[in-house]
């Protein structure tokens, strides 16, 4: 659950965006011209991840839910740890006043095992059902974002569609290739198909 806001990131989503970077001669041609004049007439938009994130209002509303789920699960582990050390100090004060027989002991020591134990495996059953529901989440956000620009660039004037993000692989962006509002604005459009609850669309 620490790294619960960083499953959250929609980086995860759209990948890592491949760039093809030229290399430098001093002065000579390049040594596959075709390749060159491509690259240079390929058609290049870009959508800048850190605004689409802050203003895709369904990952925002989805985020929040997760954040609440995740922080349930958390108190829900804080209390039974706290029962079980409450447990524990209370056995060992029975021991060291000599008030428990020698078969007290071994049931009592026996019961603590077994809170310990089914503690580890809620906590794991908890981390796993969590996961599981990012998993989904993440692939309902791609599949809506494939759409969302498979429809954008229906009329096929782009060839890449890129993804940005501040300090992030691609170093410089021109903002006249910047569509991301547009794709915004599709998003939070074609948002009112999805799923609003994800806990119950896993269960």
């Amino acid at each position: 659950m620490k790294n619960l806001s960083t499953i959250f990131s929609i980086l995860a989503l759209l990948g890592v965006a491949t760039l093809f970077i030229m290399k430098k001669g001093d002065n000579k041609p390049a040594a596959n011209s075709k390749i060159s004049a491509n690259a240079a007439t390929s058609r290049i938009a870009y959508v800048n991840i850190d605004t689409l994130e802050a203003n895709y209002e369904y990952l925002k509303e989805q985020r929040k839910k997760f954040e609440a789920r995740g922080e349930a699960m958390k108190a829900e582990l804080e209390r039974s740890a706290q029962q079980l050390q409450n447990d524990y100090a209370a056995a060992q004060r029975k021991a060291q006043a000599g008030t428990m027989t020698e078969a007290e002991q071994q049931s009592i020591g026996k019961r603590l095992m077994q809170m310990e134990q089914s503690l580890k495996t809620r906590e794991e059953a908890l981390t796993v059902q969590l996961m599981k529901e990012q998993e989904e989440f993440n692939k309902t956000l791609q599949e809506q974002l494939d759409k969302v620009l498979t429809v954008y660039n229906k009329d096929k004037r782009f060839d890449y569609i890129l993804s940005y993000t501040k300090n992030g692989t691609i170093m410089y962006a021109d903002k006249a290739l910047d569509i991301t509002q547009d794709v915004v604005k599709a998003m939070n459009e074609a948002s009112a198909s999805l799923p609003k609850d994800t806990e119950k669309k896993n269960k």
